[in-house]
């Protein structure tokens, strides 16, 4: 008789301690279900707070751009220039003819106006984002203008657009950028003089504010 109660104690034991070990398990797999569901609702409200900021740089940009569509208008109907929001941002491209003169890079007075309205929506509208200026022309070599090439051209165009923005228009030097691209960058076939004419062009883009922070 002795020896059944010591074996029914020894039962209830490691029946105890199995009931025990069974509860822990249980707490360990609950803090591991409420830990990974804590992180889960903060990568959801990450990814909410960055969905509704990118939905108001969208909506920053597309006011600049509607804005800039009014003060650019003599240009845009007379198709010298064009605005289009894309993924690399706001793209204000203009015919090259609108600020140089053929093989220079010496803005003209058409040209600073033009650049001068693009400006005060930029310190007005959107003063925190950074600009590139992108250069580009169509694949006539260089003959007469003393340039080396294409690629000198369209940087030394970029650059008149940068100096200008800087020295005349009081934008600050951090946010802007300088990029020729020469003749390798073409929007439309250069076997026509229609399509050299919109291949040779300045491209304002104002970037997204992510491509700003990474820089």
């Amino acid at each position: 008789m002795k020896n059944r109660w010591v074996l029914i104690s020894l039962l209830v034991a490691v029946a105890t301690s199995l009931a025990g070990c069974t509860t822990i398990e249980k707490a360990k797999r609950t803090d591991k279900l409420s830990y990974e569901l804590s992180a889960l609702q903060k990568k959801m409200e990450k990814l909410k707070s960055e969905k509704e900021a990118k939905a108001n740089e969208v909506s920053d940009l597309e006011r600049a751009k509607l804005e800039l569509e009014k003060r650019l208008q003599s240009e845009i109907e007379n198709y010298k220039a064009k605005l289009k929001i894309t993924e690399k941002g706001l793209v204000v491209t203009f015919l090259s003819e609108i600020f140089f003169n053929s093989g220079k890079d010496k803005i003209k007075a058409e040209g600073e106006n033009a650049l001068e309205q693009v400006a005060q929506v930029l310190n007005i509208n959107i003063p925190d984002v950074t600009v590139a200026i992108e250069g580009h022309t169509d694949n006539d070599p260089i003959r007469y203008s003393g340039w080396q090439s294409n690629w000198e051209l369209s940087s030394a165009r970029a650059l008149a657009v940068v100096h200008y923005f800087i020295d005349q228009c009081s934008i600050s030097p951090e946010r802007l950028s300088a990029v020729g691209y020469g003749e390798y960058h073409p929007v439309e076939s250069n076997e026509t003089s229609e399509g050299m004419q919109q291949n040779r062009r300045v491209e304002i883009v104002i970037l997204p504010s992510e491509i700003n922070k990474i820089k």
